[in-house]
């Protein structure tokens, strides 16, 4: 029934974020934005892509305590399996897939990779607020800021009252609202509170400066460069925008990722950036034209990448199956 109604509300959200993407369109001048637009810019945007994604993947190691760190190798593919998953399935379902992925990649703990994930989330949503009202001076008049003002604040409210309790209580609050899995098969109370040890500690960048710090950097550092692609993006469509509108459109189409939507955020995307290119006067119909082409950069390679990167976890998976199959014989 929750998978049911995640399902459900994502796809309402999708219609009307759609909706709101192209209900001012004229889709002759749509066409016309694509068929002028010079694709060659393209490719350095897929370069600068890369350099995020891996960067990224930096942030995600820095997120565990040294002695449980995994490599980057180990990280950087389930990372890519998991964004290849989010753009086939619905409610983000690739956070799952990464952590599992990590952990046969790896051995690294569930429950730990897991911590990360939800702490490398909080990361980007605070680092995206953090850089969006460093950059107003230097913006047009953004109509959603002050309803961004107000979600940073319950954001940050909410995220004092985690630390404090993190600090206050550490694994207790997490093994009694785990307690109910004991109750099923094959789960014992023991591997409950042991799960809920390795959550917190995944969670420990949320109140330690020494891994907090580096991590929060290489975010900010990687949402920078994001901007640069879709920067690149912006030129080949002549719109005569600088590096501004870039990283406006890159805070509205990952801010709106909170929401849950339908795979790949098709519709959630589109309307954030028609939303962040308003205020530089783009019309509809050419901001649709310069989303459809972003949402295309951010969604193709990571199907391709992520398949390759599936590919060679299972690859993997069976080679350390086969041998441990061999010495046990």
């Amino acid at each position: 029934m929750v998978r049911s109604a995640g399902v459900l509300i994502g796809v309402v959200v999708t219609c009307v974020f759609g909706y709101f993407a192209v209900r001012d369109v004229d889709f002759d001048l749509f066409r016309e934005g694509l068929a002028e637009s010079n694709y060659a810019w393209l490719l350095p945007a897929l370069v600068v892509l890369v350099a995020a994604v891996w960067l990224r993947a930096v942030r995600w190691q820095l997120l565990f305590t040294p002695g449980t760190r995994p490599p980057l190798s180990a990280v950087t593919t389930s990372l890519l399996i998991g964004y290849f998953f989010n753009q086939l399935l619905p409610a983000r379902a690739g956070e799952a897939a990464r952590v599992l992925a990590l952990h046969r990649e790896s051995g690294t703990s569930r429950a730990e990779a897991a911590g990360t994930a939800v702490t490398e989330r909080i990361f980007d949503v605070l680092s995206l607020l953090v850089l969006l009202f460093v950059a107003v001076p230097f913006l047009p008049d953004v109509a959603w800021i002050e309803r961004a003002a107000i979600f940073a604040l319950v954001f940050s409210l909410l995220l004092v009252a985690l630390i404090l309790a993190v600090l206050r209580y550490g694994e207790r609050p997490v093994s009694f609202l785990l307690r109910p899995l004991a109750r099923l098969s094959r789960i014992s109370e023991e591997r409950v509170d042991a799960a809920a040890v390795n959550l917190v500690q995944g969670l420990a960048a949320l109140h330690g400066p020494r891994l907090a710090l580096p991590a929060f950097f290489v975010t900010v550092v990687s949402w920078l460069v994001l901007a640069v692609s879709f920067w690149c993006v912006l030129i080949a469509f002549d719109l005569g925008l600088g590096y501004g509108a870039a990283l406006l459109a890159v805070i509205a189409a990952d801010l709106i990722l909170v929401v849950p939507s339908a795979p790949a955020a098709v519709g959630t995307f589109e309307a954030a950036v028609v939303l962040a290119l308003a205020p530089y006067d783009v019309a509809s119909s050419e901001a649709l034209a310069v989303a459809v082409v972003l949402h295309a950069l951010n969604l193709f390679p990571f199907l391709v990448f992520g398949a390759w990167a599936l590919n060679r976890h299972a690859a993997t998976v069976r080679r350390r199956t086969s041998a441990t199959a061999a010495g046990a014989s």
